[in-house]
């Protein structure tokens, strides 16, 4: 910490000690000894460059420690289901309340959930519909699409008075709302059956299409060996019986090399592994399978609703469950202000209170019966917030993740309200940020530095905002940095025609996107940018869409082999020690006998419940001792994968290695190490990885979704002139973004609204940033010409 830092931070009081949460020599990750108080029932942001140590000091050591002493509250058993965390590497913590983390993880990719189950609105609609809807069809499960109707009979237990009970025969039925057509998933699928199976080929000579499906697989086993079938014989040349028999036989017990196996046809054990899982949520190669494989449609018994007749046949006025789920959430806060009974009136208003929080977070544009696993990860992460807003729990210590991520600067001001509400109603709200409009309402500053990985792990500034203006770290130089207006820009080469776009919101969009240069594509929250952008622009050809989507990978993936990068440098090792490539792979013959690869040891103490521990043989690094003798210039294959990108670069100087090396430094994660697990990476370092791999391509058209998520200040330049080293290689760039910085940089910008939901949609200017300063009359223009004027 400077000397200017320590006066600034001196000056400010602190609070009792018993107001403080102390954290007290934290060494997680590249935390190194970090002791610091922050100040309870207080906004304290914290800042600093990617790969500081914020989320080290918040996630991995408040939250999780804090989170980790609750479930040791709870018996054994509950235990036994919640898994147990580890404790952090830190000395002490002081003072610590339940901790609540809202971050941007991707709401869970479950077919069957939507907005409306997520947030629990859909269950208090259900009672609402029970309670008021005519003709009256049954109590709440009648209305939820995730309940089938079942009856039959079965022995209950009565009690008797003597104590002792006896036991009927009683019949019973469960009268649920879900669509028997479609199972309550609103679609229907027709599968492509020349997708599924070359049928020219038998079964041995790899017939089935399918992605996981080789022929010397269990899966494909089931089928050759069940006993129904002919290997060797092509499928067109199957009778009717043994065609009924691959595709559609019901579920059936066989038994395979004294295994017993459940036999299913071909179609609905498709039908079941993979079309009725979210397709979000599916691997990438299994995801194209599906999309080429597979039309869906509305299910044209319930039109799409999910909902069974009886279901859809009770109304409340003319609206029933399925039209009140479909309207957009702010048309349903409408509404619901003309629903007025006293039999509900308790439920209203926590109704009208919950759906007025989506309105209050900017998420109005939303409708509830939309997909969970569709939302953005900004969107999850307010729709998590809206469990949180309305809670009666006071002393609770929130922490948000770039809670601004996805927000265009008309709905930060929102975010801002919402996060000092929380502070107003006596809780601890802490949160990891970069935007200087989130950093200017903080009641308290803990600025991380002063560089990334191993470069950082220090406190350099705590105190006020003004403490951090007048202080020399990077944050401060650059809190007020503002970019300008480009004198010249560039003239566009061609252009990507869009006409009559109608996904979601998009009101039969007709727009010329320009090749060649940068083009900025903004817009408030739900405007159509993404609608826009990713449901049209992959259609043309030599298109890279590079989004901040998780990058699928076992806990042994890692940058260094997700890029290739392993595969060079086992290669390189080989070759300077004369033994084989594979000795140099952890998940090879290059394994740790001990923990076979990973490092740690996992003990399981029961159900679900399990511990790691460090190897002690390895001591984390996953080798064998043998594979640690050999050496590449001095350094064993475990020393090299412990290297930062930019470190690594040094080592290897040129060569394939050094180029994607290069690539990962340009973009901006140049501290990253070789070895760290992928599962650890934000959303915005998953995208610019990605991006290093992409950009050996050119004459490409970049998509590029929010590459500023989880950027420093000081790094935004770095990235525009990443970008525009992109389009002066001759590739074209499409960026959808907030961030004014980008829109200033900008060629071209495409502007959408003039709002959200069916009140956006709409191309309301297209044109350069200075002329759009200049017409002024959108939203985007009113800021982005705030910004500049600075």
């Amino acid at each position: 910490m400077t000397d200017d830092a320590r006066a600034a931070a001196a000056s400010a009081p602190l609070p009792d000690s018993h107001d403080v949460l102390r954290v007290i020599g934290a060494r997680e990750n590249n935390l190194k000894n970090v002791s610091v108080d922050i100040p309870k029932r207080r906004l304290t942001v914290f800042t600093g460059v990617s790969g500081s140590g914020k989320s080290s000091l918040v996630f991995a050591t408040i939250a999780n420690e804090s989170q980790r002493l609750i479930n040791e509250t709870y018996p054994t058993f509950v235990q036994q289901f919640m898994g147990q965390l580890s404790r952090p590497e830190v000395d002490a913590l002081e003072n610590i309340s339940p901790a609540i983390v809202v971050d941007q993880e991707r709401m869970g990719a479950n077919a069957r959930s939507t907005v409306g189950t997520a947030t629990d609105v859909h269950a208090m609609l259900r009672i609402l519909f029970s309670r008021l809807g005519q003709p009256h069809v049954g109590s709440p499960q009648a209305f939820s699409f995730n309940v089938p109707s079942v009856s039959g009979a079965g022995a209950v237990t009565i009690a008797t008075g003597s104590g002792a009970g006896r036991k009927e025969r009683r019949s019973f039925e469960i009268t649920g709302g879900m669509c028997p057509n479609c199972e309550g998933l609103g679609t229907a699928s027709d599968l492509d059956l020349d997708a599924l199976v070359d049928k020219t080929k038998s079964l041995a000579q790899g017939a089935i299409l399918v992605p996981g499906y080789t022929v010397d697989g269990w899966m494909v086993r089931a089928y050759t060996e069940s006993g129904f079938l002919d290997p060797d014989k092509p499928i067109q040349d199957y009778t009717e019986q043994e065609r009924a028999d691959f595709l559609y036989k019901e579920p059936t017990k066989v038994r395979i090399q004294s295994i017993n196996m459940t036999y299913e046809g071909l179609v609905p054990k498709i039908t079941k592994s993979m079309l009725q899982k979210d397709r979000d949520g599916l691997q990438p190669h299994v995801r194209a399978f599906v999309d080429a494989a597979v039309t869906f449609t509305p299910c044209p018994a319930c039109g799409g609703t999910r909902l069974n007749e009886g279901a859809r046949s009770s109304r409340i006025g003319d609206v029933n469950i399925a039209d009140a789920a479909a309207m957009q959430i702010s048309d349903l806060a409408a509404w619901l202000a003309t629903v007025d009974d006293p039999e509900v009136a308790p439920l209203m208003a926590g109704l009208r209170d919950t759906v007025g929080s989506f309105l209050d977070i900017g998420l109005g544009y939303l409708s509830l019966d939309r997909a969970s696993g569709s939302l953005s990860g900004g969107e999850s992460q307010r729709i998590k917030m809206i469990r949180h807003v309305g809670s009666p729990l006071t002393d609770i210590t929130y922490v948000f993740d770039e809670p601004t991520a996805g927000l265009h600067p008309h709905d930060i001001q929102r975010m801002n309200a919402l996060l000092q509400q929380l502070r107003d109603k006596g809780n601890t709200v802490l949160v990891v940020e970069h935007k200087p409009e989130v950093i200017e309402i903080a009641d308290h500053i803990i600025d991380l530095g002063p560089g990334a990985g191993r470069q950082g792990g220090e406190v350099r500034y705590t105190g006020d905002v003004a403490g951090l203006r007048r202080s020399d770290t990077i944050t401060g130089r650059h809190l007020d940095d503002r970019a300008r207006l480009k004198p010249s820009t560039r003239t566009a080469t061609g252009s990507l025609p869009i006409r009559g776009a109608t996904q979601h919101n998009l009101k039969a969009v007709d727009v010329d996107i320009p090749l060649g240069i940068l083009t900025v594509v903004t817009g408030v929250a739900g405007s159509g940018k993404s609608s826009l952008i990713h449901g049209n622009v992959p259609a043309f050809d030599d298109v890279v869409v590079v989004d901040q989507t998780p990058i699928k990978g076992s806990r042994r993936s890692s940058p260094a082999t997700y890029t290739g990068l392993l595969d060079t440098i086992r290669a390189a090792f080989a070759k300077a020690n004369g033994v084989k490539p594979a000795l140099f792979s952890a998940n090879s013959a290059g394994a740790c006998p001990a923990c076979r690869g990973l490092g740690v040891i996992i003990t399981t103490l029961g159900f679900t419940q399990t511990v790691e521990t460090l190897c002690e043989l390895c001591q984390g690094t996953g080798f064998s001792d043998e594979v640690l003798e050999y050496t590449l210039d001095g350094k064993n294959i475990a020393e090299v994968l412990a290297l930062s990108a930019s470190e690594a670069l040094e080592f290897f100087p040129k060569g394939p290695a050094a180029l994607t090396l290069a690539r990962m430094v340009d973009v901006g994660i140049g501290y990253i190490t070789l070895g760290q697990a992928l599962n650890t990476l934000s959303g915005g370092e998953r995208q610019r990885l990605k991006l290093a791999i992409s950009m050996a391509k050119k004459g490409a058209i970049y998509v590029l979704d929010e590459p500023t998520t989880g950027l420093h200040l000081a790094d935004i330049d770095n990235m525009l002139g990443m970008l525009d080293r992109l389009v002066e290689a001759g590739n074209s760039v499409i960026v959808i973004e907030h961030h004014q910085a980008v829109m200033a940089h900008a060629d071209w910008i495409i502007d959408l609204g003039p709002g959200a939901g069916h009140d956006g949609g709409r191309v309301v200017f297209e044109g350069t940033p200075a002329e759009l300063v200049a017409a002024g009359g959108t939203l985007t223009a009113t800021h982005l010409a705030a910004y500049v004027a600075g």
